[in-house]
């Protein structure tokens, strides 16, 4: 046997190996690195790795943290946490829900759009789950919405913050795709590529995401035609009525602003995601302020959630990094590429292969998780066979998002479980989120289909 057969059987053996330590629960950090360091010391007493290769790491690990890119990710979660704590985005929810209740199913196309505006303004998807399952699943259940609808409404819709910008998916994703490419375009002959950046990938899922929220309103005003009984009016109070107007701009108008000084900034090329991101934290301390929802007991609250939530995203990057490095040069990227180019269907069937990968993982590890460990593996090999860096980066943020929805596992499901009264069973939930799911299929498919759905926007203003 070979050195090099005996490092792809090593590299292989461990791919399959880390998914059944994850399957034991261990925190997944932890396990990446651990997992790689034992089949890293096996490797070196067979002769197929040089632990001096770990010293890289370090280099690569001082890159990430002085990556100004990535400096956006705590904001984005530090504003999204913030607007969650103050009440404002609870605000939203039950004024859009008044504004919509006089028509069937205006409930649940209220509930989609808050959770657009919430995506749009977070880009965090549990919390988003979380807040609108306590808010608005017992206001549809007493309006006499049927369970299983307004479950899969709830799922589908908080599940946006991984597609629609600033998702803290696509700013992960952007950054490693640019130096991907980068690499790949080098190896090709091409000094000069064209750069790949967080603010065209959020261009390129702009279209994708706004598809997405037309198919949910679409399926629900079908239930309101089909089967009425399933999502009812909710008629306002005629002495409501009055006042409601107000209470919907003051709702409505400051998060429209920040989404737009956040977003238009970027997209505009204004100011980039990160700078971006800092006017979108303040602008969210602005409006607590303003609704006099900000103290030191809410700072305190957000900051500790922000640095919690962002230490466990970059410590499971960390532990990522450890393992792609043992398993690249074991002989891993050999290994992958033989496979996906032996594909049948060249691009589009090595593409739908590493699609069908990540959604199956999706069953078992978070959206962060999965991009670490699979993107640096796999899309080296993609664009080297000519897939559109943009559309491969907004075409895994909709199928995540597919995987986040799917029964038995999808983690938005257990969201809601974990908030959703006793009367609404699990098996409503996912019987619930099956329509939602084959909509999302129809999206990948779209994508597959016309490619400029993603790539025309980001062509259009960075071109």
């Amino acid at each position: 046997m070979t050195q090099q057969l005996l490092g792809e059987i090593l590299a292989g053996t461990m791919f399959v190996g880390i998914i059944g330590v994850l399957l034991l629960g261990f925190p997944v950090a932890f396990s990446l690195a651990g997992t790689a360091l034992l089949f890293g010391t096996l490797g070196m007493y067979l002769g197929v790795f040089d632990p001096s290769n770990f010293g890289s790491l370090a280099n690569r690990y001082i890159g990430t943290m002085t990556n100004e890119v990535l400096v956006a990710v705590p904001l984005f979660i530090f504003m999204g946490v913030m607007l969650e704590r103050t009440g404002i985005a609870e605000k939203l929810l039950t004024t859009m829900g008044r504004l919509f209740g006089n028509l069937r199913g205006g409930l649940g196309i209220s509930v989609i759009l808050v959770g657009a505006l919430l995506a749009a303004s977070t880009g965090v998807v549990g919390a988003t789950v979380v807040t609108m399952g306590l808010i608005s699943l017992p206001a549809m259940l007493r309006a006499g919405y049927d369970p299983k609808l307004a479950s899969g409404v709830i799922c589908a819709s908080g599940t946006l913050g991984q597609i629609i910008p600033p998702s803290t998916v696509l700013i992960f994703m952007g950054d490693m795709l640019s130096g991907i490419n980068a690499q790949v375009q080098m190896q090709k002959g091409n000094f000069a590529p064209e750069p790949v950046s967080v603010g065209a990938l959020f261009a390129g899922a702009f279209i994708p995401g706004l598809l997405l929220v037309a198919l949910y309103i679409g399926w629900m005003v079908f239930k309101a035609i089909t089967d009425p009984r399933s999502c009812p009016a909710t008629p306002v109070p005629e002495a409501e009525r009055q006042q409601l107007m107000g209470e919907i701009m003051s709702a409505l108008v400051p998060a429209l602003t920040l989404i737009v000084a956040v977003l238009g900034s970027i997209l505009a090329g204004i100011a980039t995601p990160t700078e971006a991101a800092s006017v979108g934290s303040v602008g969210a301390m602005l409006l607590a302020a303003v609704k006099r929802q900000l103290n030191l007991r809410v700072l305190r609250e957000t900051v500790i959630s922000t640095a919690t939530i962002s230490s466990m995203v970059f410590i499971i990057l960390f532990g990522a990094a450890v393992f792609s490095i043992v398993f690249r040069l074991m002989g891993g990227d050999n290994l992958v590429h033989e496979f996906l180019t032996s594909m049948p269907g060249g691009a589009i069937g090595a593409t739908i292969l590493v699609m069908l990968i990540m959604f199956v993982l999706g069953f078992i590890l978070d959206t962060f998780e999965i991009i670490f460990i699979v993107i640096p593996i796999t899309a080296p090999i993609l664009l080297g066979l000519g897939v559109d860096p943009i559309w491969l980066g907004v075409a895994v943020g909709v199928n995540l998002q597919t995987s986040f929805l799917t029964p038995p596992f999808g983690f938005s499901l257990f969201y809601l479980r974990g908030v959703a009264p006793p009367q609404v069973t699990t098996s409503m939930i996912y019987r619930g989120v099956i329509p939602f799911v084959l909509l999302q299929a129809v999206a990948i498919a779209g994508l597959f289909a016309w490619p400029e759905l993603a790539t025309w926007l980001p062509r259009m203003l960075y071109h």
